[in-house]
Order: structure tokens, then C-alpha cells, then sequence
């Protein structure tokens, strides 16, 4: 009950902390960090589906070494391919496991176990939540709803993130161009830099001839 409540509470915490924030880094940041503190293992990453190549590309992590994260492509279509379309996948053994992608990297990073549980967005795919732990690691049902739920609270913050990028930058396009044209309608003198309008123009024009 204890651990129960702990979960719970933490899921509130990172709740509140991924609804304040409209940042796409700072969503992914937050969510990866809150679930490798809650859990206590040895590292958390957030991958997100790159819709041309279908690779896995890490967004965020927490507690992975550089060489670990680049080391090589991770395709969506093989890599524990069943956590992106039936649910979490839970692996025991890296060493021991053919859903593995990279079990050589896993044991030089000193991993023993992952955990990998799909991004969900408008019931697609977008891309996965993993945890990984320095000793073998039986994850219980606990352990697993509570990085599914901050796994699809992270979902739609993206989205979030991403629609209010796209409304952001549509905006200042319509100003800029707003803009452009109210430039467009003025007329300036050659020495003062002054706007004038296109009919004084005209009418200083015709008093000078």
C-alpha cells in the first residue's frame, strides 16, 4: 500500500509539472526524469517515431551515457517492435532476449533489464517510454501502470507542445506579414526618413511642378 501511494503521489507531481509546461524539450525532460526518480533505476530515455525513416529517435533521457544513446539506428519496425503496438514489453535479461536490438552496447552501459512502454497519441504510436535498471528487474504490474500513465500524460503534452509551436509560428508569420504590408503602404522621404502617405506624395508632387 505504502509503494501504492508513493506512485501515486509521484504521478501527481509529474502531472502538474508536464501540464505547466508547453516546452517540447522541457515535457520530454521532465517525464523522463520523474520516472527514473520514482522508480529509482538506472536510467530513463523517451524516443519518438521519425515518421520517414520509422526510427526511434531519443528525445530526452536521464542517467545514459552519449556512447550508449548514439549507438546506432533503432527502428521502430524491430526493435521490441511489440511494445509500439500491443502494449509494454518487460525484458529480464538484455543478454538473454532476441527482441534486443543492441545486447553488447546494453551490457557495456551495465544494463540488466528494460522496460518499454509506447507513446500514445490519438490512438497512434509516436513513440516509447523505456526504463532501464543496473540488475535484473521483475517489474510489477505497479511499476508498469505508473510509467504507462505518465507515458500518455507525456503523449498529450507533446501534442500539446507541438500544436502550440505550430499556432505560435503561425501567428508571427501573419504578423510579419501584416507587418510587410502596412510598410508596404507608406512612402518615406529621401532625407528625414518620415512616412508619409501616398497621397500627400502626390500632392507635394504636383506643387513642385
Amino acid at each position: 500500500m505504502e509503494k501504492h501511494l508513493l506512485n501515486y503521489e509521484t504521478l501527481l507531481k509529474i502531472t502538474e509539472r508536464l501540464s505547466m509546461s508547453r516546452n517540447f524539450d522541457e515535457v520530454t525532460l521532465l517525464a523522463v526524469t520523474g520516472i527514473r526518480d520514482a522508480l529509482k533505476t538506472k536510467g530513463c530515455a523517451l524516443f519518438l517515431i521519425n515518421p520517414k525513416t520509422h526510427e526511434l529517435e531519443v528525445a530526452a533521457s536521464a542517467g545514459l551515457s552519449d556512447e550508449y544513446l548514439n549507438k546506432g539506428p533503432i527502428s521502430a519496425l524491430k526493435s521490441i517492435a511489440d511494445s509500439l503496438k500491443e502494449g509494454p514489453v518487460a525484458i529480464y535479461d538484455v543478454l538473454d532476449d532476441p527482441r534486443i536490438q543492441y545486447p553488447e552496447e546494453a551490457k557495456r552501459e551495465g544494463i540488466a533489464s528494460i522496460l518499454a512502454v509506447p507513446i500514445m497519441a490519438r490512438g497512434n504510436p509516436i513513440g516509447a517510454v523505456r526504463i532501464y535498471t543496473a540488475e535484473k528487474w521483475e517489474f510489477t504490474i505497479e511499476d508498469v501502470n505508473l510509467v504507462q500513465a505518465v507515458a500518455q500524460i507525456a503523449g498529450m503534452a507533446i501534442e500539446m507542445s507541438r500544436l502550440y509551436k505550430g499556432l505560435k509560428s503561425s501567428i508571427e508569420i501573419l504578423k510579419s506579414r501584416q507587418d510587410h504590408r502596412a510598410l508596404g503602404e507608406k512612402r518615406w522621404t529621401p532625407h528625414e526618413g518620415v512616412p508619409v502617405s501616398e497621397g500627400r506624395m502626390t500632392s507635394a508632387t504636383s506643387g513642385s511642378s
